[in-house]
């Protein structure tokens, strides 16, 4: 016996619609996460990219719990001396709210080529309306707070 790998023409993607109206920031990146790399596919591995395409609307309508939208910073150096650059969240959740929920999903994935190759897939919209029409995406309804999201019947 041998252990069975997909090859890349075996691999059906599909395309997701993710609606963050009300979704907590964290719990939303970590599932939209879990389907970009294709964990729950029943072909998942974790040397190839499995996972399907997922696009997220209403972005800035997502919300942090307590009082982390006072307190959180986000910060990146620019490589010179003194370049650390900072931004509150509230500032850039009113500037780029797509940036934010981005930004979440792409530092829970692979640190790698790979994990360059999944955060193509994501696409993050600021309203309801989004270009992907032609792909006949499914509405995925993300379940309870504190369940998984459920593939299949939506």
């Amino acid at each position: 016996m041998s252990t069975y790998f997909p090859r890349q023409g075996e691999i059906a993607r599909k395309w997701y619609v993710v609606d963050a109206a009300g979704q907590a920031l964290g719990r939303l990146s970590s599932r939209v996460a879990r389907i970009l790399m294709g964990k729950e596919n029943p072909k998942y591995t974790p040397f190839l990219d499995t996972g399907d395409h997922v696009i997220v609307i209403n972005a800035e309508k997502v919300k942090l719990t307590g009082m982390k939208s006072d307190a959180k910073i986000y910060q990146h150096y620019t490589g010179y001396p003194g370049g650390l650059r900072t931004e509150a969240y509230t500032r850039r959740m009113t500037r780029r709210p797509e940036l934010v929920v981005e930004e979440a999903v792409r530092r829970m994935l692979p640190k790698s080529k790979l994990g360059k190759q999944m955060i193509g897939k994501l696409k993050v919209y600021r309203g309801e309306k989004h270009p992907h029409q032609a792909q006949k995406p499914e509405s995925l309804a993300l379940a309870n707070a504190r369940t998984r999201p459920l593939l299949g019947k939506f």
